[in-house]
């Protein structure tokens, strides 16, 4: 978490401050942070001015920038309202001031600003099916680019002053179009794009989403910019913080102690209880035959996988459900333990960052009439945790480079 830390890692990032006045936009779960980090090392008598939108409970006290909370990950009226003053405060600035954007992951919810004839209910409605279905970030993102007036290089399209961009990735491959949707960045997506995802889930868009699709698939609306548009002429996306950066400085901590690191990926995805099978695999075959790694060994990986919810009542995130389906698979396998937490400290739409595995976990569930499969089939996997008494819970961490596993074999 300090290796993704805003405090620490922002201020060797800034611009130099331009001959009139600053525009500070942030958006994301690392807003606050971020914005904090700016106003502590910005020159004094520079003008310094802006907005801060973040999720409910991660705000910061600010005294140069404004923060505004706002809901995540389905958006609200806040965010509709924040992001449409923040597209005005870009359009207002002049050539001699500069826009630094602040984005980090969770700003696509956030920067909740539609299309003229979408509602912000007709955007949480086609949001929240697309996160029960299964869909990767990238697959959401390339809908929400389609029917936003800010993201998808809207924001940057805007301003007349440059724009620098710092951004704090929490998606697998760090590109800058699919963090935030890219308000200030390039997006090589269409809306063909954006009509598959809904075909590919089966998910049914209210109509004011399918008639505005409809009629970019026409050649009626405007594209989003595309790379190579002269719209970013004057405009650097600039990634500071990474997964993988993180998994470096959790490696060198497990080495300090003894342990051998193997850092497996820091783009993990596909469906979490999937993914933890092929995890348990790797695992069981250097526990028992020393083989590809001898123990002690840490298996560490990064990125995001996906839940398909397909019951209504079940509480967990992709965190909780991967380390379900791990113990599941290692059915107790001794000397092995792990974790799996969101680095935003929420995991899902719980109050925990993730959980722990330990090899006794799944006798004691045994022992307390708790059947770990049926929770599993349940997407109930903070129930389980929660039982057991073995969630991770750290509050709001105030930044996001996504899903952190370690799978530790002694």
């Amino acid at each position: 978490m300090a290796a993704a830390d805003p405090l620490q890692i922002v201020p060797a990032h800034l611009p130099k401050p331009p001959e009139g006045r600053t525009l500070v936009l942030a958006a994301g779960k690392a807003a606050a942070s971020m914005a904090l980090a700016v106003e502590r090392h910005w020159p004094a008598d520079k003008k310094l001015f802006g907005i801060a939108l973040t999720r409910y409970g991660h705000a910061l006290t600010l005294e140069r920038i404004r923060w505004v909370e706002a809901g995540h990950p389905v958006p609200d009226a806040a965010g509709e309202t924040a992001a449409r003053e923040m597209l005005g405060a870009a359009r207002a600035i002049k050539p001699m001031d500069m826009l630094l954007a602040l984005m980090s992951g969770g700003g696509s919810a956030l920067l909740s600003l539609p299309v003229p004839g979408v509602t912000i209910a007709d955007l949480r409605a086609v949001t929240r099916d697309l996160l029960k279905s299964g869909a990767t970030i990238q697959e959401i993102n390339t809908l929400r680019k389609h029917l936003s007036q800010i993201q998808g290089g809207h924001l940057a399209s805007a301003c007349k002053a440059p724009v620098v961009t710092l951004i704090i990735s929490d998606v697998t491959g760090d590109d800058p179009t699919h963090i935030a949707s890219g308000p200030c960045a390039p997006d090589p997506t269409t809306y063909q794009d954006a009509v598959d995802v809904l075909n590919r889930f089966d998910v049914k868009a209210p109509r004011a989403v399918l008639k505005h699709l409809i009629s970019g698939l026409r050649g009626e609306r405007e594209e989003t910019p595309k790379p190579g548009s002269p719209v970013f002429a004057n405009v650097e996306n600039r990634v500071i913080a990474t997964a993988r950066r993180s998994l470096e400085a959790a490696a060198a901590l497990f080495r300090d102690n003894g342990i051998q690191p193997v850092i497996l990926s820091d783009s993990v995805t596909g469906e979490a209880k999937e993914v933890a099978k092929v995890m348990a695999a790797i695992a069981r075959e250097v526990r028992l035959h020393g083989a590809p790694f001898k123990p002690p060994v840490a298996l560490l990986s990064g990125g995001e996988c996906t839940v398909t919810v397909r019951r209504t009542h079940g509480r967990g995130g992709r965190c909780a459900e991967f380390l379900l389906g791990l113990g599941i698979e290692l059915d107790g396998t001794p000397e092995v333990h792990a974790i799996a937490a969101d680095t935003d400290g929420i995991d899902g739409l719980e109050s925990n960052a993730g959980a722990l595995l330990a090899p006794d976990s799944l006798a004691r569930a045994r022992a307390r009439g708790l059947d770990a499969r049926k929770y599993l089939a349940a997407n109930d996997s903070f129930g389980i945790f929660s039982a057991l008494g073995d969630l991770v819970v750290t509050g709001p961490t105030r930044t996001n480079v996504n899903d952190y596993r370690a799978i530790l074999i002694a």
